[in-house]
């Protein structure tokens, strides 16, 4: 009876040490620190199908023990809820809150895009900041029933996005993200941006058209106000509105060739038959040759009020322009110009 006492005490001893084993065990597991990075944050991405192998490979690199992630991770069913996204694991956390992240904790990312010539271009530059590729991005961007749909065409496509910041889903899809800026678009021309828009005698798809032009000829945003003046005193005294890089827009979209750097426009490039040289076609445009900043396109909004008519780069001010409110003032001002562009050796 005294053995049976001593074997029934051991055996309840060794259950209560296993307990305590299983009990280390486990709040090692779920409740101590599991990273392995430096950082005070790690961001992990998921791609859509992605299985919980591939979240593993993602994740090891950042973790200090996978065994016990992995069967915290079994144990709260996360393999067969894997979810694609953008994820930031907080150093420190352990392997409940790591799961727990990886459940719920899709993070939107900020995307920005700017200065694009080409819905190709834009494409590219947001297909490297989201899960989208650029082949899918463009083809939701050109997507005729969505253009129709929304009173764009294939020209003025370019002008529906408003360069700026915003926060999306990485795994964002490319329609839901071309929708989204479509509200961007439509929440960026308020009722006082359309007005202003109307007393200039131009609507949206003109204002960006314009705005191009105005961003292509001046970085000084100080200074577009008074070149967009300019243009709109042009459009109504119905004379045409002689852009340069129209003609540079048109000559690259006629040969195909967007990579080429074109520093000077000569007489023989005036001649280019195409809707967007505005030396052969009156007033503006049929769409943006460029991603107009929004300085820019309020700048066409809230042009400087004068009478010039013309200008040209100002050789003793560079970056800045030299305005004339008479052909014969500006002939004297392009002649000067021109002397030193020769000067400085420029052909093309």
């Amino acid at each position: 009876m005294k053995n049976l006492k001593k074997i029934v005490l051991i055996v309840a001893l060794l259950g209560i040490i296993a307990m305590a084993g299983f009990a280390y065990f486990v709040y090692n597991s779920v409740f101590e620190p599991n990273t392995a990075f430096n950082n005070d944050e790690a961001h992990i991405y998921i791609s859509t199908g992605a299985r919980f192998s591939d979240v593993n490979d993602e994740l090891r690199p950042l973790l200090e023990n996978m065994i016990s992630f992995e069967a915290v991770a079994n144990r709260k069913g996360y393999p067969a809820q894997v979810k694609p996204g953008h994820y930031i694991i907080k150093k420190g956390m352990n392997n409940n809150d790591i799961v727990n992240t990886l459940r719920v904790g899709n993070t939107p990312i900020k995307i920005k895009f700017n200065n694009q010539e080409r819905l190709q271009d834009l494409a590219g530059q947001l297909g490297s900041q989201v899960e989208a590729d650029s082949t899918s991005l463009l083809t939701a961007m050109v997507d005729s029933t969505f253009l129709a749909k929304n009173d764009f065409n294939i020209d003025t496509a370019l002008g529906m996005y408003v360069p700026n910041t915003y926060e999306v889903y990485w795994n964002i899809s490319p329609e839901e993200l071309v929708g989204r800026m479509l509200q961007e678009h439509d929440r960026f021309w308020t009722p006082h941006r359309l007005e202003l828009a109307r007393k200039q005698g131009l609507v949206q798809d003109q204002v960006i058209a314009l705005a191009a032009i105005v961003q292509k000829e001046t970085a000084k945003v100080e200074e577009r106000p008074k070149v967009a003046g300019v243009y709109l005193n042009r459009i109504e005294r119905g004379m045409p509105l002689q852009a340069d890089p129209t003609i540079i827009y048109a000559k690259k979209r006629v040969e195909n060739d967007f990579d080429q750097t074109i520093k000077r426009v000569l007489l023989k490039d005036l001649e280019i038959e195409s809707p967007y040289n505005t030396y052969l076609n009156p007033g503006i445009p049929p769409g943006p040759i460029f991603m107009p900043d929004i300085s820019s396109i309020d700048a066409v909004l809230n042009p400087q009020v004068h009478d010039y008519l013309f200008f040209v780069a100002d050789i003793e001010n560079f970056g800045y322009h030299k305005f004339a409110k008479t052909l014969s003032q500006h002939n004297r001002n392009a002649r000067a110009y021109h002397r030193w562009v020769d000067a400085q050796g420029v052909q093309r």
